[in-house]
């Protein structure tokens, strides 16, 4: 598929995937919103993608919020069938995934552009990262799980206080929060994002898969993580991975998956 809003490179099991609108700040609109949907479900399906690293293009902006204009006009079901549809189509999505996604936040993501972070595994941002839900400001709160997600992340107190006040939190103050994983100088984002998704790459794509699925749970009101755990946990034993994997432990040579 050819893309207009995002870019898709492949390389040594990795994909990288560059939402490419920088003179809107990558601001998310309905086109690209599916279009990542598209090519990220498609790379969830390609066994020979290991990784997924999510970012945006130009230095100043991961994703700078939702594309306004478009739902400016909204009434009350318009703006349910919206939140509804963007999670259903790509935020929940990700989370959902199998396959590892890791956001190089690059700048400003807020609104829609961090809770697009927020449903990725793993965060990791540049020293000049701001990010927040300003959303509030607008007449409007979060949409796209930014209510749910944020508190699972930084405490309820803390999110409460984010939203509310529709303040923007610095990269330092994101890594003390536990919101994002690690903080680097612009020119180091991609390069740690990188060696991240190579080391997830060298391990069974199956057990990561149930790893996912059983961590999720823990977050789901209708599901008891302990017992998705104990089935995902069972599972694994009836894979050839699991073979492998202790086959190359017992015989001390790592594992090829």
């Amino acid at each position: 598929m050819n893309y207009t809003n995002i870019l898709l490179e492949k390389a040594e099991h990795i994909a990288q995937v560059t939402i490419n609108r920088p003179d809107q700040l990558n601001a998310l609109n309905k086109a690209t919103i599916f279009e990542l949907s598209t090519c990220l479900t498609d790379l969830d399906n390609d066994p020979e993608i290991r990784a997924v690293i999510l970012t945006g293009s130009g230095g100043k902006a991961f994703v700078a919020g939702a594309d306004i204009k478009e739902f400016a006009s909204f009434g009350t079901e318009d703006g349910k069938k919206l939140a509804a549809e963007g999670q259903l189509l790509l935020f929940d999505r990700i989370e959902s995934m199998t396959t590892p996604v890791i956001a190089a936040v690059n700048g400003f993501a807020l609104g829609g552009g961090l809770e697009l972070a927020m449903a990725c595994h793993i965060r990791i941002a540049s020293t000049n990262a701001k990010m927040g839900l300003p959303e509030v400001s607008l007449g409007v709160i979060p949409g796209y799980g930014g209510t749910q997600r944020l508190a699972q992340l930084v405490g309820k107190g803390k999110a409460m206080e984010m939203i509310t006040t529709a303040g923007m939190m610095t990269a330092e103050e994101a890594e003390k929060w536990g919101l994002v994983n690690h903080v680097v100088e612009g020119e180091e984002l991609i390069s740690l994002a990188q060696k991240i998704a190579s080391r997830i790459s060298r391990n069974s794509p199956n057990a990561i898969g149930a790893a996912i699925k059983a961590v999720n749970a823990g977050f789901e009101y209708d599901k008891d993580g302990y017992a998705k755990e104990i089935e995902e946990f069972g599972n694994c034993f009836g894979t050839p991975e699991f073979v492998e994997g202790t086959t190359a432990f017992l015989e001390k040579r790592k594992a090829s998956f």
